[in-house]
Formats: C-alpha cells, sequence, structure tokens
C-alpha cells in the first residue's frame, strides 16, 4: 500500500526585480520584471509503507522543495500529492500527528533547555497520553542511549549526541513516515554508523517508512534500498540501490596511515592516488576486485595504524547519471 503518492507535482516560484538599467528610478520600484523559476517540474512516484528511499540529487535540484510540498509546508503550483491518505498542503495539522521530520541543520530541541524539557513540551502538543508517552520515553531512551544526555542543556551536547536526541523527538508521537533531512551531516564515521544502525533498527521494529535525502553515498548505500535521483527538478533515475551501486558507485578511495615505509601495491583495479611519508590514498574499481580482498591484502601486507574507506562524493555519482540520461536523451 502507497503511504506516499505524487503524481505530475510542480512547483513555481516567483520573485520580482529590478529592471536592468534603470537604476533607483521610481519607474523601476513600481515596475519590476517579473521572473518564474520551476524548482520542481511534474514529477510522480510513489512510495509504498516500510520502504526505505533516498532522493538525492545536487544542491537546487528540488528536494527541498518536493519535501516541504510533501509535508504541507509549501503549496504546489500544479500537480497532486496524498501522503497517508491526506493532502498535506490542505490537511497539514492532521498530517504532522503521524509523520516525523529531523533536519540536520535545523533543530526541534530548544538550544538552552534539556533534551527532557523539549520532549515534554512535545509530548504536550502532540497530546500525547501521559503514560503512553512514558512508556515510549524509555523505549527511544534505551534505543538511541540518551539517558544520559537527557537533563544536559542541548547546547553542550556534541553533534552526534544531539542528532541521536533529534530523532528521538521526531518519533516520540509514533510517526508512520520519518523525513530524513542530511541526518548524518558533519559526523564522524563512527557515530555516522551509530545512526545509520538507529533507523533501520526502527524501521525494521515498527515499519516506519523513512524517505531521506543526504549528499552521503554511505547513507544511502546503508539505509535504503530504493534510490530516486532528482536533477534541474526531475526526476532523472528510480531503481533499486542495488542497481545504483552496480552501475554509478564503481569506485571507493582507500586511506591509509602506515607503521612501515610504502613499498607499492599491484593489484587489479587498484590506482594510486598520492602517497607522501606514510600516508597513501588508493582507488579501488569495485566492479574489477571487491574492496573487502583489497583491504585484505593490504593489512597482511602491512602494519596499518588507520585505515579508512570512502565512496565517491555524491555529486560525482549523480553527474555520471545525469551524463548518461542526456547522452540517451
Amino acid at each position: 500500500m502507497a503511504t506516499i503518492q505524487v503524481s505530475e507535482l510542480s512547483k513555481t516560484f516567483v520573485t520580482r526585480e529590478k529592471q536592468a538599467g534603470l537604476g533607483g528610478s521610481i519607474r523601476a520600484i513600481f515596475r519590476p520584471t517579473r521572473r518564474e523559476t520551476r524548482a520542481v517540474k511534474g514529477i510522480t512516484f510513489a512510495v509504498d509503507e516500510g520502504e526505505r528511499v533516498a532522493f538525492i540529487g545536487p544542491n537546487g535540484a528540488g528536494k527541498s522543495t518536493t519535501i516541504k510540498m510533501l509535508v504541507g509546508i509549501l503549496y504546489p503550483t500544479s500537480g497532486w500529492a496524498q501522503v497517508l491518505g491526506k493532502t498535506p498542503w490542505r490537511e497539514r495539522r492532521q498530517l504532522s500527528y503521524e509523520i516525523g521530520a529531523v533536519f540536520g541543520q535545523r533543530s526541534q530541541l530548544w538550544y538552552h533547555l534539556p533534551p527532557s524539557d523539549s520532549f515534554d513540551l512535545l509530548a504536550r502538543i502532540y497530546d500525547l497520553d501521559r503514560a503512553a508517552y512514558r512508556q515510549r520515553l524509555s523505549y527511544l531512551v534505551d534505543l538511541f542511549e540518551i539517558g544520559d544526555y537527557l537533563q544536559v542543556p542541548v547546547r553542550k551536547l556534541s553533534l552526534g549526541e544531539r542528532m541521536r536526541c533529534e530523532i528521538a523527538a521526531s518519533l516520540l508521537h509514533r510517526p508512520r513516515i520519518l523525513f530524513l533531512d542530511e541526518p548524518t551531516i558533519g559526523l564522524d564515521v563512527v557515530v555516522k554508523q551509530r545512526i545509520r544502525d538507529l533507523i533501520l533498527d526502527l524501521n525494521r521494529q515498527e515499519g516506519v517508512t523513512v524517505f531521506l535525502t543526504s549528499h552521503d553515498a554511505g547513507d544511502v548505500e546503508v539505509l535504503c534500498r530504493r534510490a530516486m535521483v532528482i536533477n534541474h527538478g526531475e526526476v532523472i533515475y528510480d531503481d533499486r540501490v542495488s542497481a545504483l551501486k552496480r552501475d554509478y558507485i564503481r569506485t571507493k578511495t582507500v586511506s591509509l596511515k602506515l607503521g612501515e615505509p610504502w613499498r607499492g601495491f599491484d593489484g587489479p583495479g587498484v590506482r594510486l592516488l598520492k602517497q607522501k611519508g606514510y600516508g597513501v590514498k588508493l582507488e579501488v574499481d569495485t566492479a574489477v576486485e571487491p574492496i573487502e580482498k583489497v583491504v585484505g591484502q593490504l593489512v597482511a601486507r602491512y602494519v596499518i595504524v588507520d585505515i579508512n574507506v570512502d565512496n565517491p562524493p555524491m555529486e560525482e555519482i549523480i553527474a555520471r547519471i545525469y551524463g548518461e540520461e542526456e547522452a540517451q536523451g
């Protein structure tokens, strides 16, 4: 059953600009030029209950505009959408009780208050039964391991600690859909993986539908089964993440800090990108050789102090997809 249905959804922003060459004249003030920008251009898709979907694209592609229409913040110019059977921009209040949202760069927690105060206030906003709220909060505190932070002002929490509290806050009212906008931005590798594991646990245990935007290919690869790519306001790709990985995430970068001098490494699909002192950066073509095998061979050959494996930047992946679309078109 589809929890999100979108058909020919479009959004055009109209701005008015001072006419060129008129300087500061009265005419320029009262007769500005009307400019239209089509942020979203007639997109159509559906998301089933319990799906984990990545909605990705470069900055300015139309991701945030689409999400704002789906949660009811923006009215579309044309087309329609249904989220849990409701029209978001007409039934925003009712819909807010059934969806949750986490924005990596915008907090729903009060900055100078401890998370427990924000949780209590959100419980009143959502009109939660007091006993049910306490039970739900206890469950989320244990799941996200945030008991030590409940009485600490948010301003004193690390970014990773705050994000765990942010996600817990968005789940207090048991939403059926969770919208995530850059949930791991600015986090280190260990904390990113912890956040991803928590989101996966919620999806498996409660069947929460996950709609994610991220510039981190790791978020897409680990969290989602399906990926939609939007560029210039149009969906240019919609397929399983496994197909995205096979066709477009073909390389990984391995960064090493060695405990001994570099003696070289000859392996199929492996290319040396940079080497200075005890630091080495390699590119691995995973279509030729699995990354696990290459890492295993490196560990067997060298004393390794530190190792990091990175995906190509999301912008690079999208550029490949867009390039193929243009070539086919």
